[in-house]
C-alpha cells in the first residue's frame, strides 16, 4: 500500500506541475501522458507529443495570411500591411499621405466643396510630413536624388546607398555652408561608384542644378570625411552600357575588354579619363573586329571629344601590338 500511495503522490504532483505550467504559459507545453514533448503541426493544425503521439489540440486557427508566396517579390506584392521602410523617403516611409484622385472610395467624383477642402488637407498633410529643417532638407535633397537618378537609369539599389550616403553627411552635420543639390549629386555619384555602375561626371551635369565645379569638390570633401574608400573607376564597368546603346555585337566588347586588360598591365591607364578610355576600346575594337562605327557615335554615346578617342585608341592598339610582339619573341626563345 505504501508503494502505491508513494506512486499516487508522483503521479499528482506531476499533475500539479503542469497545470501550473499551463496556467503560466497558456500551453502544455508537455504531454500529460508520457511527459514527452509537444510540437506544433502546421500541416494540419494539431499539436502532438513526439513520443507517443497523442494529439492535444486539433483544428487550431491559423493565424498567417490565406494567401501563400515563394519569392520576396511575391510577398511584398500580396502583403496588405502596408509598404516596407524605405531610405528613400525622408520618414522611411512610415507615415501616409493623402491621394491626389478627387474621388472617393466608391469611385464616385467629389463635389466642388469635396475638392477644396480636400486639397486644403493634402497641403497642411504634406506640411506636417516634415515639420522642422531637418526632414526639409532630406525630403528636398532625397527628392533630387530620385529625379537624377531616374534619369540617369540608375538602379534602386543605387538610389538607397546614395540616400544612405546623404543621411550620414546630414548626422555628421557635414552640410552647412554646402548646398543642398551639390551635396545630392556627389552622393549619387559616390552610390553609382559603389555600386559598379558609374556615370562620369561629365554625365551629371545636363542634369544636375549645381555646376560640376561645385559638386565634384561636394563628392571629394564626402569621400575624405566620411571615408568612403572608393577605388578609382574601372574603364570596364562602362562597357556595357556604351555597347548597348550603341547596338554593338558581344564579340567587340570582349576585344574591348582585352585591350583595356593590357593596358592595366603596363599601367598606362593611370591619371587618364575611364569613360575616354572606355570608348577608345570600344573604337579600336571595332576596327579589330570589322564592325562598322563612327568616332563621332562612339564620342556622342560616351560624351567625350573625338580628339581622346583618337588619342586613347591609338595607345590601345600599340599596347596589344607590343603584348602580341612580346608574346611571339617569348615562344621563338623557347
Amino acid at each position: 500500500m505504501s508503494g502505491t500511495n508513494s506512486v499516487r503522490t508522483i503521479a499528482e504532483h506531476r499533475t500539479s506541475e503542469r497545470s501550473t505550467d499551463t496556467k503560466q504559459s497558456g500551453r502544455v507545453e508537455t504531454c500529460p501522458e508520457c511527459g514527452g514533448t509537444v510540437t506544433t503541426d502546421d500541416g494540419h493544425g494539431e499539436r502532438v507529443c513526439e513520443q507517443c503521439g497523442v494529439v492535444l489540440e486539433s483544428d487550431a486557427i491559423d493565424h498567417g495570411p490565406e494567401w501563400r508566396a515563394f519569392t520576396p517579390s511575391e510577398k511584398d506584392e500580396r502583403s496588405r500591411v502596408g509598404s516596407p521602410t524605405t531610405k528613400l523617403l525622408h520618414d522611411e516611409g512610415l507615415s501616409t499621405s493623402i491621394g491626389w484622385s478627387d474621388k472617393d472610395a466608391s469611385g464616385r467624383t467629389l463635389s466642388p466643396s469635396q475638392r477644396e477642402k480636400m486639397s486644403r488637407l493634402r497641403v497642411w498633410d504634406e506640411r506636417f510630413r516634415a515639420t522642422d529643417s531637418r526632414d526639409r532638407n532630406l525630403k528636398q535633397a532625397l527628392g533630387e536624388i530620385d529625379r537624377m537618378a531616374s534619369a540617369l537609369g540608375l538602379p534602386e539599389n543605387v538610389r538607397e546607398t546614395a540616400s544612405v550616403i546623404y543621411r550620414r553627411a546630414l548626422d555628421e552635420d557635414l552640410l552647412p555652408g554646402r548646398s543642398i543639390e551639390g551635396m545630392a549629386t556627389a552622393s549619387l555619384y559616390a552610390a553609382a561608384r559603389q555600386a559598379g555602375t558609374p556615370r562620369s561626371l561629365d554625365e551629371f551635369e545636363p542634369i544636375s542644378r549645381v555646376r560640376r565645379q561645385k559638386y565634384a569638390r561636394a563628392y571629394r570633401y564626402l569621400a575624405r570625411q566620411l571615408e568612403l574608400g572608393i577605388a578609382p573607376a574601372d574603364p570596364a564597368e562602362y562597357l556595357p552600357r556604351f555597347v548597348s546603346e550603341l547596338e554593338l555585337s558581344d564579340d567587340l566588347e570582349r576585344k574591348a575588354r582585352e585591350l583595356l586588360s593590357a593596358v592595366k598591365k603596363t599601367g598606362q591607364h593611370s591619371g587618364k579619363n575611364p569613360t575616354g578610355l572606355a570608348a577608345g576600346a570600344i573604337y579600336a575594337a571595332g576596327l579589330l573586329t570589322g564592325d562598322r562605327i563612327t568616332q563621332q557615335e562612339v564620342a556622342e554615346t560616351a560624351d567625350v571629344s573625338e580628339v581622346t578617342i583618337r588619342d586613347r585608341y591609338s595607345e590601345l592598339l600599340e599596347t596589344l601590338e607590343g603584348d602580341q610582339i612580346d608574346a611571339r619573341s617569348e615562344r621563338g626563345g623557347n
